[in-house]
């Protein structure tokens, strides 16, 4: 009996340290695939001599070194999906090197995907809530689990998930825009297309400093205000929820010292479910809010002034 196959992508900023691969790999080698044959590839965007390709292969893992940056995380991912389509794969999941997906999760999401569904994805869950920073990231996270399933627009951060091959081959990614998965989730929606929520978690990481919080953040909002370029699109979708949901997430969430900040200040420490720790989450969320709105008004900043923003390494807790 021919196993169908499933395409796993995991792009590679050449910042990655190697001890962060190695874990990646093992743990993904690792999950049940259930029915599937996986076909695992890392698109590293160095070179092939890098001593880090050497070691994945190791592994057992499949590795393209494309010796390149083009088109950022969506040009990696683009392509990898060129590899992994010679397979003809029955489904395509996507993970970041900081992805620690529960062991169900890829039978769970692909349990999930039908026609009219381009992606199925789960909750999120901080890995290493160590620092007041990541601490805020927490609590976010929650709320965006929350959010989610009522959300008419899912926009799972990073496209990580399982994606139906049809739609990712079909579209592919935008490599010519900053948040390549805001970009694809908004096209996907705007011809009628779904995102599902499964029954599983994704751990991954979080920042632990303000800077790379701040970084990333301006990094998802200056990405945010290049989708206003669908805004015609998104209205002719008819799909009232999405126009709503998505106008929301364009709008509120550049203003959270406004909206948000005031209700956090009244709320007492998060004592009830998490003890004396309730103290530091309640700081690391009103330090968090304060930290989203420098990365909102630097984003406006730059965008307005059509200044770049950059990409960058991230630190990592191993």
């Amino acid at each position: 009996m021919v196993r169908k196959k499933i395409g796993v992508i995991i792009p590679v900023s050449v910042y990655e340290p190697s001890e962060t691969l190695v874990k990646s790999a093992t743990h993904l080698c690792n999950l049940d695939y259930g029915d599937f044959e996986p076909k695992i590839v890392y698109v590293f965007d160095g070179e092939e001599k890098d001593e880090r390709v050497l070691t994945l292969k190791k592994l057992g893992v499949d590795v393209l070194a494309r010796n390149t940056s083009r088109g950022r995380r969506a040009g990696a991912i683009n392509d990898g999906l060129k590899i992994i389509k010679k397979y003809r794969p029955a489904a395509i999941a996507i993970f970041d090197v900081d992805s620690r997906p529960s062991r169900d999760f890829v039978i769970k999401c692909a349990e999930r995907l039908e026609r009219g569904v381009y992606i199925s994805s789960s909750r999120r869950e901080v890995i290493n809530p160590f620092t007041l920073i990541a601490e805020g990231v927490f609590i976010e996270y929650k709320l965006i689990g929350y959010l989610l399933r009522k959300s008419g627009f899912r926009q799972f951060n990073g496209l990580i998930g399982v994606l139906n091959p049809e739609y990712i081959f079909r579209y592919r990614l935008n490599e010519n825009c900053l948040t390549e998965d805001a970009d694809f989730s908004t096209r996907m929606h705007a011809i009628g297309l779904r995102a599902e929520m499964c029954d599983s978690v994704l751990h991954e990481q979080a920042p632990i400093n303000a800077g790379d919080l701040v970084s990333q953040r301006k990094r998802w909002y200056y990405g945010g205000l290049e989708l206003w370029k669908y805004l015609g699109e998104v209205i002719r979708s008819g799909n009232f929820r999405f126009i709503f949901s998505w106008l929301l997430s364009l709008t509120l969430t550049y203003f959270p010292a406004i909206f948000f900040l005031p209700v956090v200040l009244t709320l007492p420490p998060l004592l009830v479910r998490y003890g004396f720790r309730g103290f530091r989450i309640h700081a690391g969320l009103i330090f968090h809010l304060v930290l989203l709105q420098i990365s909102s008004i630097s984003a406006l900043v730059a965008f307005l002034r059509k200044n770049k923003v950059e990409w960058g390494s991230i630190e990592r807790i191993e």
